[in-house]
């Protein structure tokens, strides 16, 4: 199967040798996405926000894909604070209010930009 690179305006540019994301068969596999806004290239980081910002970043990638959120089947959530859980979970319980995806959050050292969250996702096309 050929790959194809997927890449958008609508999400931050790449800051290192990665695509925003890659298109194998009916699947799009994206890179963590930086809670970053692309119009003003500024770094969100109150948790809530960030964590919007970084879901609106990784819906970005997967439209341009031809996907969406509601065709997401795995989540893999860093973040810099376990102790933001909650309040990430809150504003993530509204991208996914039904038939959620499996996901895993695990709490970082340091991710980069300092910011306090990335999130990357595994779509489906179809």
């Amino acid at each position: 199967m050929q790959k194809e690179i997927i890449s958008t305006s609508k999400a931050p540019a790449a800051i290192g040798p990665y695509s925003q994301g890659i298109k194998v068969g009916d699947m799009v596999f994206t890179s963590g996405q930086l809670p970053v806004n692309s119009s003003t290239g500024e770094l969100v980081t109150e948790i809530k926000e960030a964590t919007k910002q970084s879901l609106e970043n990784v819906k970005a990638v997967l439209e341009q894909a031809g996907s969406g959120l509601d065709k997401v089947v795995k989540v893999v959530v860093f973040i810099k604070d376990m102790n933001d859980f909650g309040p990430m979970n809150e504003v993530y319980a509204e991208y996914f209010k039904e038939n959620p995806p499996a996901r895993s959050c695990v709490e970082v050292a340091r991710l980069p930009k300092d910011a306090p969250i990335e999130i990357e996702a595994i779509a489906t096309i179809v």
